[in-house]
């Protein structure tokens, strides 16, 4: 069973599969190195990008992400505030430092954006050369989506109580019980449940502060497309007009939230991939929705709603795909719209079959769903697109509570057509900004 905290991950924009998943694959590179005693030899590291990871380098950040990487830094823990200095001046030096070695080593960077390494499209080779060129260590690493890399699970994985593969097995086990219990007690057969509930609290404390940070940071975007940062402007509005006769403000409060969230996230900002960065904002803010106008939420409802949005989440990776360069957006925002739907649903009093419905309702008005980023940068339609699914997210559960459960498409039947529409879906819709809005949008 993938863990809950494999799929939530703290790390930077503005992307978990380009940005994350590569920063990780270098820095345990560079541990294998010192693990097997030679760095003091290495000369030179070779990095070389494939596929989506090399079509949309630059405006991915992942360039970024590999040096800062081989310079010891994790997506977690790395200062957002020094990065990009920090970037240029490894770039412009030609030499990057690795952790544990005497001295710097020279670095280049290769691009093959119409080669593919299977089994998936975003693939970095790292390589290791002594002052010969002769290779000391070679590895190939696959970016999955959401910061995972192929491999990540343990070829024993721990046991637990009600492991589950797909919708119907979670619906069966659960019963009549909450969907957050069931994952709850697979959680605390890893690790004590107060840890459990700390490092889910520690997750919101990382949304908020995100969310903060996206309602106050003024300017233009980075990248050269001039997005003007929309959250600040739309708050200060909402905090002057308040309630008042608007009966639709709450849906405004829903789009900020999702904005300030991907507008960090654009910016190379701290987030938590929910299940990607590219869909992070509609977890963080249909869970503030949440907290905003529910008279009684509270921690527990924090800890609730995350839980159940996970199980979602572990269904789709486990039967379909999370990552866009694999099946497009439909795979990051549908995935992420189903995940906040079904938390919503439980914590307003959402049966597991209405829980499961909400889920399958705000996934299937996604499916077809293209990743097609403008300039190769993770902000249009991104950012909108995150608003517009938090929106669905809300609308789903709203419909699934008003139903009894029953209902005719199974989320289950939901998740495989997103498997087989993702596998038909052309290459130029992945998250190579070759084909849709990426070639259209006139100013490009």
């Amino acid at each position: 069973m993938i863990s809950v905290f494999d799929l939530f991950r703290v790390g930077i924009g503005p992307s978990s599969s380009h940005t994350v998943g590569p920063m990780r694959a270098a820095h345990r590179f560079v541990r294998g190195l010192a693990r097997d005693g030679l760095l003091t030899q290495v000369a030179a590291v070779e990095v070389e990008l494939f596929g989506s990871l090399a079509a949309t380098c630059v405006g991915h950040g992942t360039d970024k992400a590999v040096l800062l990487g081989l310079a010891g830094e994790e997506p977690e823990t790395v200062d957002i505030a020094s990065a990009d200095e920090r970037f240029r001046r490894i770039s412009a030096e030609g030499r990057v430092r690795l952790p544990g070695a005497t001295g710097s080593v020279a670095h280049t960077l290769a691009l093959h954006p119409g080669r593919y390494l299977p089994p998936h499209p975003n693939a970095l080779v790292l390589a290791a050369l002594d002052r010969d060129d002769v290779v000391l260590d070679r590895r190939t690493f696959h970016s999955v989506g959401g910061g995972f890399l192929l491999g990540d699970e343990p070829a024993a994985p721990a046991p637990v109580p009600h492991p589950f593969s797909d919708a119907e097995e979670l619906l069966r086990r659960a019963g009549d019980d909450r969907i957050s219990d069931l994952v709850l007690a697979n959680e605390t057969a890893r690790r004590p449940e107060h840890e459990v509930r700390a490092r889910l609290l520690h997750l919101w404390d990382v949304m908020r502060d995100c969310v903060d940070r996206g309602c106050r940071t003024e300017g233009t975007l980075p990248g050269g497309l001039g997005v003007p940062r929309r959250a600040p402007g739309l708050h200060r509005r909402l905090r002057r007009r308040g309630s008042g006769a608007d009966p639709l403000h709450a849906m405004d409060w829903v789009a900020l939230h999702a904005l300030a969230v991907n507008e960090e996230n654009a910016a190379g900002g701290r987030v938590v991939t929910a299940p990607t960065n590219g869909a992070a904002g509609i977890v963080p803010a249909v869970l503030h929705h949440y907290h905003r106008f529910a008279p009684r939420a509270d921690e527990d409802a924090t800890v609730r709603f995350l839980l159940t949005a996970a199980a979602i989440g572990i269904i789709v990776k486990r039967n379909a795909s999370i990552s866009g360069a694999e099946v497009g957006c439909q795979g990051e925002v549908g995935t992420a719209a189903a995940m906040a739907a079904a938390g919503l649903a439980e914590l307003l009093g959402g049966t597991p079959g209405q829980v499961e419905n909400a889920a399958e309702i705000a996934l299937e008005h996604h499916l077809g769903l293209t990743c097609d980023p403008v300039g190769g940068l993770v902000q249009i339609p991104c950012i909108e697109r995150n608003a517009i699914g938090s929106l669905k997210a809300v609308a789903a559960a709203r419909l699934a509570l008003n139903g009894d459960g029953r209902h005719l498409v199974p989320l289950d039947a939901a998740v495989r057509t997103l498997r087989d529409t993702g596998a038909d879906m052309h290459d130029k819709y992945k998250e190579t900004s070759r084909g849709g809005l990426a070639v259209n949008f006139p100013q490009c």
